[in-house]
C-alpha cells in the first residue's frame, strides 16, 4: 500500500500531479491506514537524494570530503545543469513535495469518521513537516523557486511562477510551525518525527532565515536561540556518549536522534539503504558492492583536527568515526585479506596502509559504513542495507545556539554559547575552548561533527545570504587535492605523516557569485523557459 514515487519523475512534475498516489477513498477509514500513508515519506520519497547527491552537494561541493575520479564537477565547484547530483536532488526535492502535497489532499477529502480528529492533524503535520524539509532544500540549491500547495491546481496553470526567496523560507517557516503545534512531544511509535523535531527545524530555518537579504535579523536569532534550547531542556532527548555509538549498526532511531530517513532490509530496492554500498571503500568489508574506494576525507578536512597535522595525532574521536587513517581497527566491521598465495581469509577491520612508495592515498569513509551481512546478523546484502541516515540530530542545537549567539560578530563572550559548543567537544573527546568564541570556532566544530551527513554545504550557503565573500574565502581557501597518508608504524600506529601528491594539479575551487546556487537542470529549464522569469512574493492565504 505504499507510495510509489519513481514513475512521477518525469520532466512535467510542475505541471501535474504525482503518479501512482494513494487516492483510494476506501483507504483512509482507520487511524492505522492514516499512518501507514505517511510512512513512505521518511524513505522511498527521498531516495534518489540520500543514495548518492546527499553527499556529493552537502560534502563534495562544501570540500570537507572529495572523491579523486568521480563526481569532479562537485569536487570542484562545478555542478552544471546536467550534473548527475543536481539532476537527482532536483528531481527528489520535487518528488517530495508532490507526494506531500497529495497526501494533504487525500487526508482532507477521504479521512473517514474513524480517523481522530488527532490523527489527522498528525499526519498533516507529518506531511507538511517533509515539504517544509524538501523546500529548505530547494531555495537553498536554486533561490527563488515556485511554492505549490496543490499539485492538482497546477494543471489548469501553465505558468507557475517562482516566487523570491524571502516567500519560501516564510512558507518552510509555517509548515514548521504547523508541525509543532500538532505532533505529539512522544512519537506515536519509533523513527516517527514528533513536535520536538519540528521544534529543531525551527531552530535551524530561524537561523538560516536570519541573513536572508543580505542584513542580519535579530528576531530570527532570538528564535533560533529559543527553539534550540527548547530541544536541549526539554525534549527529552540526550547525546550519546559516544559519538562512534551513533554510526554503528544497530543505532537507529537512538536517544540523540531527531529526524532521520528510515532503511530497511528488505528486497525491495525503494526501502533499503543503499548509500552503503556508493560510499564503502571495498567489497572486502561490503556485500558484492563498495564502490567509495576513491573517496577520502579532504585535506582541508583533515586539517581541522586537532593536533592531527601538527602532532601527527588527534584525540578527536570524530575522525576515527567518519574517516579511516592507516592502522585505525573497526572489530564491528569483518574485513577479507588474502595471503601471499591469494588464499582468503576473514579478520576485524584494520585500514591498510599505502605501499612505502606510494605518492597517494585515501582516508576512506567510515560513518555510515556498517560492513558485512555477518556484522549485521544477516540484515545486508548488496544495494540492501538496514541502517538509517540521520537528517537532525540534538548535537546541532547545541551549536545552533552557539551561532545565533553570534550572529553576524566574528566573536562572543556569551558563557552559555561556550559552554554548549564545549559540551560538543568533550563527548569529542578534545580540550574545552577557552573563549572567546569565534564565528569560526562553531563553524569549524560544524564541519567536524557532521562531516559526511550532508549538511557542510548548507551551512556554506547560510553564511553566503550574510556574509557571501566569507563564503567564497572558506571555498577557495580548502585544498581539495589528493595526498598521501603513513603510520610510524603497522599495526597499532601512534601517528600520522601527510603529503601533498605533487603531481596532482587540481587542488582548489573557485566559488563567485556567478556559480554559488546550482542551475535549474537542463531536463526542466528547457521544458519551463519561465523558470528564469524574475520571482514574484507568494500571497499567502490566511
Amino acid at each position: 500500500m505504499a507510495l510509489s514515487v519513481f514513475s512521477g519523475c518525469e520532466k512535467e512534475f510542475l505541471e501535474r500531479p504525482p503518479q501512482d498516489t494513494l487516492v483510494d477513498a476506501n483507504f483512509f477509514k482507520t487511524n492505522e491506514q492514516v499512518l501507514a500513508a505517511t510512512a513512505p515519506l521518511y524513505s522511498v520519497v527521498w531516495k534518489d537524494y540520500v543514495d548518492k547527491a546527499s553527499w556529493a552537494l552537502g560534502d563534495l561541493r562544501a570540500g570537507t570530503t572529495y572523491r579523486a575520479w568521480g563526481y569532479r564537477d562537485d569536487v570542484l565547484f562545478n555542478t552544471t545543469e546536467v550534473s548527475t547530483s543536481n539532476s537527482e536532488a532536483y528531481r527528489t526535492f520535487w518528488i517530495v513535495v508532490g507526494q506531500a502535497n497529495t497526501l494533504i489532499q487525500n487526508i482532507n477529502r477521504y479521512a473517514g469518521p474513524q480517523v481522530t480528529e488527532d490523527i489527522k492533524k498528525h499526519a498533516l503535520a507529518e506531511a507538511r513537516f517533509m515539504r517544509a524539509t524538501a523546500y529548505s532544500y530547494l531555495v537553498m540549491n536554486y533561490g527563488p523557486i515556485p511554492i505549490i500547495e496543490n499539485n492538482l491546481e497546477k494543471l489548469s496553470d501553465p505558468q507557475v511562477k517562482r516566487n523570491t526567496v524571502e516567500s519560501v523560507w516564510e512558507f518552510i517557516t509555517r509548515d514548521y510551525l504547523y508541525a509543532a503545534e500538532n505532533l505529539p512531544a512522544n512519537a506515536v511509535a519509533p523513527g516517527r518525527i514528533s513536535k520536538w523535531s519540528a521544534e529543531g527545524m525551527l531552530a535551524r530555518t530561524y537561523l538560516t532565515r536570519a541573513g536572508v537579504g543580505g542584513s542580519i535579523n535579530q528576531e530570527y536569532l532570538n528564535k533560533a536561540k529559543e527553539y534550540a534550547e527548547r530541544v536541549i531542556t526539554m525534549s527529552g532527548h540526550t547525546l550519546l556518549p559516544d559519538y562512534a555509538d551513533l554510526f554503528r549498526y544497530p543505532y537507529d532511531n537512538n536517544v540523540e536522534s531527531l529526524f532521520e530517513q528510515q532503511w530497511v532490509f528488505t528486497t525491495n530496492y525503494g526501502y533499503a539503504n543503499t548509500m552503503v554500498s556508493q560510499i564503502t571503500y571495498s567489497n572486502d568489508i561490503a556485500n558484492g558492492d563498495g564502490w567509495g574506494g576513491d573517496l577520502s576525507a579532504s585535506w582541508w578536512q583533515l586539517s581541522l583536527y586537532d593536533g592531527l597535522f601538527e602532532d601527527g595525532f588527534t584525540n578527536d574521536e570524530r575522525l576515527k568515526a567518519t574517516y579511516m587513517l592507516p592502522g585505525f581497527h573497526y572489530p564491528e566491521i569483518t574485513q577479507t585479506v588474502r595471503d601471499a598465495n591469494g588464499k582468503e581469509s576473514e579478520q576485524e577491520l584494520i585500514f591498510p596502509a599505502p605501499a612505502a612508495d606510494a605518492e597517494n592515498s585515501f582516508a576512506n569513509i567510515k560513518k555510515y559504513v556498517v560492513g558485512k551481512a555477518k556484522d549485521l546478523d544477516g540484515q545486508a546484502m548488496s544495494q540492501r542495507y538496514p541502517n538509517d541516515t540521520y537528517m537532525l540530530r540534538l548535537a546541532e542545537m547545541y551549536l545552533i545556539y552557539a551561532d545565533a549567539v553570534l550572529g553576524g560578530s566574528e566573536s562572543t563572550n556569551d558563557a552559555k554559547a561556550l559552554e554548549y559548543v564545549n559540551v560538543i567537544r568533550q563527548r569529542a573527546g578534545v580540550p574545552p575552548l577557552e573563549g572567546p568564541l569565534t564565528w569560526r570556532d562553531v563553524f569549524e566544530e560544524r564541519m567536524k561533527e557532521f562531516a559526511m551527513e550532508g549538511l557542510a554545504w548548507y551551512d556554506l550557503v547560510r553564511i553566503h545570504y550574510f556574509a557571501p565573500q566569507r563564503a567564497y574565502d572558506i571555498i577557495n581557501s580548502q585544498d581539495r587535492g589528493m595526498f598521501v597518508v603513513k603510520p610510524n608504524r603497522m599495526p597499532n600506529p601512534t601517528s600520522w605523516t601527510f603529503a601533498k601528491t605533487e603531481w596532482f594539479e587540481e587542488r582548489t575551487a573557485t566559488a563567485n557569485s556567478g556559480n554559488f546556487l546550482l542551475p535549474i537542470p537542463a531536463a526542466e529549464s528547457s521544458q519551463a523557459p519561465w523558470l528564469r522569469d524574475e520571482p514574484v512574493p507568494y500571497e499567502f492565504g490566511e
